[in-house]
């Protein structure tokens, strides 16, 4: 099975959840646990359950990324490119950019 190099930043104050590191690379396979094309849905939850110590409810709500954190596929709104289902490709670039912010 190979592996897919997916390059993350989290933006917008995201990146506090992450130790102030804004861009990760991140190795995935290319396949999920039921043998189907790893999906945007599958890097969230890798995302959360290996990087994330606390605080996990800021950055997923669900199965999902929480309302309020704008999602780019390769520079382009996830609504337009199947969201969550988005099957990942090798060198692709997600950004997660909070839209909230304290007042």
């Amino acid at each position: 099975m190979s592996d897919l190099t997916i390059n993350v930043e989290f933006s917008g104050g995201m990146e506090l959840l992450f130790n102030n590191v804004r861009q990760h690379k991140i190795i995935l396979p290319a396949k999920s646990d039921a043998s189907q094309p790893a999906t945007l849905r599958d890097l969230i939850f890798h995302i959360r359950d290996t990087m994330m110590t606390e605080k996990k409810d800021l950055f997923v709500e669900k199965d999902t990324v929480r309302p309020g954190i704008l999602v780019l596929i390769n520079n382009v709104d996830w609504e337009l490119c199947d969201e969550i289902e988005y099957q990942l490709e090798d060198k692709d670039e997600i950004v997660f950019i909070s839209t909230l912010h304290g007042g």
